[in-house]
C-alpha cells in the first residue's frame, strides 16, 4: 500500500510542479549566494586595497560594511526562502495531500 501511495504521489502533476518550482528557486538562490560569497572571497584575495580603504576620517574600512552585507544578505535570502515556502509550497503540499490521500 505504501508503494501505491508513493506511485500516485510521484504521478501527480501538482507534485511534479512543486518539485520543479522548489528546485528552480533553490538553484537560483544558491547561485546568487555563491556569487556574493565567492565575490567577497575573491575581493579579499585579489584586491585587498579596496577593503582596506578607509571610509571618511575614522578607522572604519570598506571591508567591514561589505563583510556585514554578506552576512546580512545570507539572513535575508534565508528569510525570503522561508516566506516563499510558507506562502507557495505549503499550499501546493496541502493540495497534493488532499488529491493523493
Amino acid at each position: 500500500m505504501h508503494e501505491d501511495l508513493v506511485g500516485r504521489l510521484k504521478a501527480s502533476p501538482r507534485y511534479q510542479e512543486l518539485v520543479r518550482r522548489r528546485t528552480k528557486l533553490g538553484w537560483a538562490l544558491t547561485t546568487v549566494m555563491l556569487v556574493i560569497y565567492f565575490g567577497y572571497i575573491l575581493l579579499i584575495a585579489f584586491d585587498k586595497e579596496v577593503l582596506a580603504a578607509k571610509i571618511g576620517d575614522g578607522v572604519m574600512t570598506w571591508g567591514m560594511p561589505i563583510g556585514l552585507f554578506v552576512i546580512a544578505f545570507t539572513v535575508a535570502i534565508t528569510g525570503f526562502y522561508v516566506r516563499h515556502a510558507n506562502r507557495v509550497y505549503d499550499d501546493l503540499t496541502d493540495q497534493i495531500k488532499r488529491e493523493v490521500a
